[in-house]
């Protein structure tokens, strides 16, 4: 590690001589990205495409499309749609984060609709009386619920980018709500694995478990009380959900099981609209998202250490081994510095900066791997399916690409009764007691501690990639692996593949701790696992890899591809 520290500190020296500078929120207002243009904003494909988990919630998005809606009307129908058949991943009671563009005059931007935690937050209330974390408390009923943001950023999409009125964009979810659906295989073994502690909660029992059981397959689910909900919405805007009888029914049940929301916390909620982090890699553009995030500058920086490096003439195994190092001093520097940019101020020129990456990319070693070990070591759980990602382009060239969130499957397991809103559990986003995992195991400092209306850290990383002739728009969900998924996709469409490739292909992952190397099995043949281990890294076999997204623009050929990952047959990618 002497030598990583050695280079850390030259690199650092640099920064004195160039940085970039940053705007008020905290991302970079004039980056060297700029030097690559966006698409022509003359350039239109003619027809849309949309990638989501979930057929019904493409199938709403086409629908809104086809009644003159553009894509950021498509992706209110999208979201709220997933929030009504695929609640173990997303959903109106918990948040997103979004990059968007508007091709009329090449607009890129950032909508930050990330959960908040309520003003009342005490960190004791997740610890142990031995002082360790309390997982229950963290991921599950009210106390783990930070004040949902999903609907207010729907509103704000709606407002400032749509041409349909809300109640036109969220009419599918409304429907299927009311009228019912066949829940997929991914709700019902979603329901089934967390059957124990729905019934904890009257409100959850009800809703997930009519008649006592989770539904059965092809039988018909309906949510009226998330209808009404949704009506509210709808009809009020923001009045609709953080005021009125939505907001007096959720704190009735909040209160009522434990928790600490007030009716001012929910009238105090605001989504915000931030600069995206942009970078350039072998002539490419990528924006992407900014803190609270953490997955833009991660993604950033791995893409700036790689761009010292030509991994086209290396050997697999060498390939693997530089992006992991990257990846490696990427989460590194997510672990100490990144947090909620309205409390935390972060150094994003330093991170961002290419002297930086220098200095990082000058402590690799050719042929062996750095061992993590300035943290102690920490087991991650599976980073699972829940979170959701979906990708639009539409027929004018605007395009969306969003990952939404509940945090954990079926999120705190907690129905607000009356509201058929299912609360998030994001409060576990948060690093609740510093330097302990959580649940994906990744570490956390004073930076991202708790606080009233500050954001927890998210890896979401929803991304636009702009190269001279092609575009994509890529995401996942898949806990602390969000970053590496989307950065290898990124990987993979610079390298020429198509949308269905890249949802395809095969997955790895490494998070500094715990100091391994998750991999998903058929990733590696024989011999580049024997050279890897050779290296010095520990592999280790991981089967649950996210749910992948992508809408692919060849504006050459003016065609347009949407894919969804193959893993999960519910997700569909269509082109309009």
């Amino acid at each position: 590690m002497k030598v990583s520290l050695r280079w850390r500190a030259l690199s650092c020296s640099l920064l004195f001589v160039t940085s970039v500078a940053c705007a008020a929120d905290g991302s970079p207002k004039d980056s060297p990205s700029t030097s690559i243009k966006s698409v022509a904003p003359q350039q239109r494909p003619g027809h849309a495409a949309i990638a989501s988990a979930n057929f019904l919630a493409t199938n709403a998005g086409l629908e809104v499309l086809a009644k003159g809606g553009n894509a950021f009307d498509a992706a209110i129908a999208v979201a709220s749609t997933l929030s009504v058949v695929e609640p173990e991943s997303s959903g109106i009671g918990g948040g997103f984060m979004g990059v968007l563009h508007r091709a009329k005059d090449d607009h890129d931007t950032f909508i930050d609709a990330r959960e908040t935690a309520p003003m009342a937050v005490n960190s004791k209330d997740y610890l142990n009386p031995d002082g360790s974390p309390n997982r229950d408390a963290a991921l599950k009923g009210p106390l783990s619920a930070g004040i949902p943001g999903e609907p207010a950023g729907l509103v704000l999409i709606a407002k400032r980018y749509g041409k349909l009125p809300l109640q036109q964009s969220l009419a599918p979810a409304i429907r299927i709500a009311r009228d019912g659906f066949q829940p997929d295989p991914r709700l019902l073994g979603a329901i089934n694995e967390q059957q124990k502690d729905l019934q904890r909660w009257p409100a959850s029992a009800a809703k997930y478990l009519p008649n006592g059981a989770p539904p059965v397959q092809g039988a018909i689910w309906r949510d009226p009380d998330q209808a009404h909900t949704l009506e509210l919405l709808a009809a009020k805007g923001d009045e609709g959900f953080y005021h009125g009888e939505t907001a007096a029914k959720l704190i009735a049940a909040v209160q009522a099981a434990g928790g600490n929301w007030t009716l001012a916390d929910l009238a105090n909620y605001r989504a915000k609209e931030r600069t995206p982090i942009t970078v350039n890699y072998r002539g490419y553009r990528i924006v992407t998202a900014p803190p609270p995030s953490s997955g833009g500058v991660a993604i950033a920086e791995i893409l700036n250490i790689l761009s010292g490096v030509d991994l086209d003439k290396l050997d697999q195994a060498h390939r693997v081994h530089y992006v992991v190092e990257a990846m490696r001093r990427a989460y590194r520097d997510h672990n100490d510095y990144l947090g909620d940019p309205d409390f935390v101020t972060m150094p994003l020129d330093m991170l961002l900066s290419p002297f930086y990456a220098d200095g990082l990319r000058q402590s690799i070693l050719p042929d062996r791997a750095t061992p993590s070990s300035m943290l102690p070591a920490a087991e991650a759980s599976e980073p699972g399916m829940h979170t959701t990602h979906f990708s639009i382009i539409d027929a004018d060239g605007n395009m969306v690409g969003i990952t939404s969130t509940v945090n954990y499957v079926l999120a705190s397991t907690f129905v607000a009764a009356g509201t058929g809103v299912l609360l998030n559990d994001e409060m576990d986003d948060f690093a609740l007691v510093p330097n302990k995992p959580n649940v994906y195991g990744l570490l956390g400092s004073v930076a991202n501690a708790p606080k009233g209306g500050k954001r927890p850290l998210s890896s979401m990383s929803p991304s636009i990639v702009i190269g001279a002739d092609r575009t994509a728009v890529i995401g996942s969900p898949g806990g602390s692996t969000i970053i590496t998924q989307v950065l290898e996709g990124i990987l993979h469409f610079i390298d020429g593949e198509s949308a269905k490739q890249i949802v395809a292909d095969k997955r790895y992952h490494h998070q500094y701790m715990p100091d391994e190397v998750d991999v998903e099995t058929g990733t590696f043949d024989q011999p580049t696992s024997d050279a890897l281990t050779q290296m010095g890294y520990a592999l280790k076999q991981r089967e649950s890899w996210g749910f992948m997204n992508v809408v692919t623009w060849d504006r050459k050929a003016n065609q347009l591809d949407a894919a969804s990952d193959p893993r999960h047959p519910s997700g569909l990618g269509k082109v309009q």
